[in-house]
């Protein structure tokens, strides 16, 4: 058998066993990406909810008008906070919002340790600060530092599979409603618009609850 032969005998193994790895690497790939898709959406609800009356939220971080709504809704959990459950829905809108999906994951990294709420607020509050940003990940962790979390396991759930398949389920569960735009509230399963202002609110849940107790 010539040397020559020989060498391309070794080549086609060489591409057959490539071939071979290849396919098998990318079926794993996908099994992966389609077990992610079961993931449970979010579930970040504040308040004692004695009515039983719940308020959604599907809000993106870097919306405009999320930012405008942020005190008033804010306010009004405050109000009401024995009566209502509140409940925010991360809808990022990445197609217009570069900045959103990420914020999505600072948000879901603190609350694997235990700080939703903290980092939620920070994220409005100082939205102007990083929505402009190339790369919003430092503001990230100082908002995270100045909430006493450990950067380093704040970063490592940052880029994990876990915070993108929970933010993936909660869009696919604003997608599933047909929600192409944030804020959009749900007040006990039905979709409402008020404008920015409490005293809209507050006519829209007193209704509610007292059509929830008769009251």
């Amino acid at each position: 058998m010539s040397k020559q032969f020989l060498g391309v005998i070794v080549a086609i193994v060489v591409i057959f066993f490539g071939v071979y790895y290849f396919s098998s690497h990318n079926s794993t790939k996908t099994r992966t990406t389609s077990t992610t898709t079961n993931s449970k959406p979010s579930d970040h609800v504040e308040g004692q909810g004695s009515t039983g009356v719940t308020l959604v939220e599907f809000g993106d971080y870097e919306c405009p008008y999320c930012g405008e709504y942020y005190p008033i809704v804010k306010a009004v959990v405050k109000q009401y906070y024995s009566q209502i459950y509140f409940q925010f829905v991360n809808f990022p809108l990445v197609s217009i919002h570069q900045n959103a999906f990420a914020a999505a994951r600072a948000a879901e990294a603190a609350s694997m340790m235990g700080d939703f709420w903290q980092m939620h607020d920070l994220l409005y509050q100082n939205q102007s600060q990083w929505v402009s940003s190339s790369n919003p990940l430092p503001y990230f962790l100082l908002y995270a530092k100045s909430l006493g979390l450990n950067t380093n396991t704040f970063q490592k759930d940052y880029n994990s599979d876990t915070v993108n398949n929970v933010i993936n389920a909660d869009m696919n569960k604003g997608n599933s409603l047909g929600i192409d735009a944030t804020p959009t509230f749900y007040l006990d399963g039905k979709q409402i618009q008020p404008i920015n202002t409490t005293s809209a609110f507050d006519t829209l849940i007193n209704a509610a609850i007292a059509q929830k107790t008769g009251k």
